[in-house]
């Protein structure tokens, strides 16, 4: 039964992250080739793979995602790179300078993430972006600890709720970023950023398992 979030677990989850990003690298560009510059896939593949590189064995958890959110920002372009990174930043700062994270303080760190990727994308749920992927899974992920449930299960409920947004990004008309200038025609494709974020949960919940 995992109740809290260690170091390991937490270098785990982006390890797992940065293999999934590269197995779906194709895919990934595929569907960012009908409505964007067709660069996520590359872009989030060589961004993860710079992390994995540089994070080594981090000392607190701030630590740990203050190198993820800066090398991301630096490494990866378009619109992923300052997205994901801020993140990234933002779940650091909020975790502080601690070696493991219990239910609340990861879910405190993830929502500090999400405000954090609103703000930089100035996006909101149905706008056809990563956050359509993200609030629900943060909301089934508090639904979960709320629950009772163990930290694994509310990262499983997490995932599956991040897959499910993704897939209702898929009528949307985008109204952000790249997407926005094909208007109508956006609709129809799911969308790239809420695709890599719910392989992301995905991979939190792999870690937790």
């Amino acid at each position: 039964m995992s109740t809290t979030a260690t170091l390991p677990t937490l270098v785990d989850w982006l390890t797992r992250f940065r293999d999934a990003v590269a197995e779906n690298q194709g895919y990934l560009t595929e569907l960012d080739s009908a409505i964007g510059d067709a660069d996520h896939g590359s872009n989030m593949t060589r961004g993860m793979n710079a992390v994995i590189g540089k994070i080594g064995e981090p000392a607190a958890v701030d630590a740990l995602f203050k190198t993820v959110g800066m090398t991301l920002v630096s490494t990866v372009g378009g619109a992923s790179g300052p997205l994901y990174g801020t993140f990234f930043l933002r779940i650091g700062t909020t975790a502080g300078a601690v070696t493991e994270l219990d239910g609340p303080a990861l879910s405190a760190a993830l929502h500090a993430g999400l405000g954090g990727v609103i703000q930089r994308g100035n996006a909101q749920p149905g706008d056809k972006t990563m956050v359509d992927a993200l609030t629900p899974a943060l909301d089934a992920f508090d639904a979960s600890l709320a629950a009772g449930d163990d930290l694994g299960a509310a990262a499983r409920a997490a995932a599956d709720a991040a897959a499910k947004g993704r897939d209702d990004t898929e009528p949307l008309v985008a109204r952000k970023g790249r997407a926005s200038y094909l208007g109508e025609r956006s609709a129809g494709h799911l969308d790239p950023g809420a695709t890599s974020t719910a392989l992301l949960f995905e991979s939190l919940a792999q870690a937790l398992k």
